[in-house]
């Protein structure tokens, strides 16, 4: 039985890591489109029907391609720093609940902060370890901003768990049968999706891969297979956020086809403010994270304590 259990698990986590990519796949060619209409011109549009099979030659051309390395580099973190940034992007969605079975457990939430924050040290290391100063510096301003909005990010998570007092996503989904948490805290989850852009390293704040100055950032050495690795893992990394923005605050309902819409709605969100605003200046970038959104976010959280404290001590 316990078998069983280990097989029919083993499967659905191979089986969910297959779809996240295919997923990105398609996301990367929604993206050509998308900015492609936006600056009037036409996206991908000759390998296949209408382009659809763009991103899958993409990822053979890739693939297969030569790979090089800088000589001075230091070759073995170098290697596999992008394979670390993919393998961690795609244990994050190892905590999306399934109605029959995956690793849905109770501390899911625990589990993503946890997991999301060791992502800075792949950044890192893949730019150090390019021995460019090109990349140590993309690296360095990426990891400055990661840091910066992971601690509003698990502040204005905090806010959530208070509401619901549990960590588990499927109780986020029950609680939200009557009325999204969206409509109880509209700021909260504006401030969310911010700091979800700039936890992904996506414009307006994509200091990261600033190409008009930076060439391409803590990448900019990387070729072939390591660029590939790194640029599924953002997109990875991009579905993800999307889905965990659904669950928490638009009534992501797992037995309705609407989640997956929401999902695609917000994944699009992500392409349309990439295709529409300039970037931020950093010092302005610092500015909203420790001046705007992380008193903004402590207040809430005070607010939302100070509720359940009333309530504990009047009403119980």
């Amino acid at each position: 039985m316990i078998l069983r259990d280990m097989l029919l698990l083993f499967f659905s986590m191979i089986l969910l890591i297959i779809f996240v990519l295919v997923g990105v796949a398609f996301l990367t060619l929604l993206e050509r489109k998308v900015l492609g209409y936006i600056q009037i011109r036409k996206g991908p549009n000759k390998v296949g029907f209408t382009g659809l099979l763009q991103p899958f030659a993409d990822a053979v051309k890739l693939f297969t391609k030569e790979q090089t390395f800088p000589l001075l580099s230091n070759f073995v973190i170098y290697y596999f720093s992008p394979v670390m940034n993919l393998f961690i992007s795609l244990f994050l969605w190892m905590m999306m609940p399934f109605i029959s079975v995956c690793f849905n457990f109770n501390f899911s939430l625990l589990f993503f902060l946890s997991v999301s924050s060791l992502s800075v040290y792949t950044i890192m290391m893949a730019g150090w370890s390019s021995n460019s100063s090109y990349s140590l510096l993309g690296g360095l301003r990426s990891v400055a901003q990661t840091i910066s909005y992971e601690v509003s990010f698990a502040l204005i998570l905090m806010s959530f768990i208070f509401l619901s007092l549990s960590f588990n996503l499927l109780d986020y989904m029950m609680m939200q049968y009557y009325v999204w948490f969206i409509f109880l805290c509209l700021p909260l989850s504006f401030m969310f999706v911010i700091s979800g852009l700039a936890e992904t390293n996506r414009t307006p704040f994509d200091f990261a891969e600033g190409e008009s100055e930076l060439v391409s950032g803590f990448n900019v050495e990387y070729s072939s297979g390591g660029f590939a690795m790194i640029f599924l893992a953002e997109y990875a990394s991009i579905l993800f956020m999307s889905m965990l923005c659904v669950f928490l605050f638009l009534g992501g309902d797992l037995n309705s086809f609407m989640f997956f819409i929401k999902l695609v709605f917000i994944s699009f969100l992500w392409i349309w403010v990439r295709g529409t605003l300039p970037r931020f200046r950093y010092d302005k970038l610092m500015y909203l994270a420790w001046k705007s959104f992380l008193p903004s976010s402590l207040n809430y959280l005070f607010l939302f304590w100070g509720f359940k404290m009333f309530i504990f001590i009047f009403l119980i």
